[in-house]
């Protein structure tokens, strides 16, 4: 059964920085294609930036572009999401999800395997 825990989020002023990470257990990690979601109050869950099973990141959402870099340990089974420069409109649950041996789609519903979120507060 493979597993996926976030951690890293909190609440932080705007313009500060945060860490995300996700831990995978089960599977193959290195196999997975790794993908960072997140979804604001009232808002359809959105792609932010993946990393490809067999290395490279896609381009991140333009929203986030410049500010996000998305990095992963396949030693440590984890996938890490940088998060610089943060804005009040980057406040949201961020998700990890995998895909086995995807080529990184920016669409949800093609990832197999969910974390459970960790919020992400950015204030004023």
């Amino acid at each position: 059964q493979v597993q996926l825990v976030e951690s890293g989020g909190g609440l932080v002023q705007a313009g500060g920085s945060l860490s995300l990470h996700c831990a995978v257990s089960g599977g193959t990690f290195s196999n997975y294609t790794m993908g960072w979601f997140r979804q604001a109050p009232g808002k359809e869950r959105e792609f932010v930036i993946a990393i490809r099973w067999s290395g490279g990141s896609t381009s991140p959402a333009d929203s986030v572009k410049g500010r996000f870099t998305i990095s992963r340990d396949n030693a440590k089974n984890t996938v890490y999401l940088q998060i610089n420069s943060l804005k009040v409109e980057d406040t949201a649950v961020y998700y990890c999800a995998a895909e086995p041996y995807g080529r990184g789609s920016l669409v949800a519903g093609s990832y197999a395997y969910w974390g459970q979120g960790t919020q992400v507060t950015v204030s004023s």
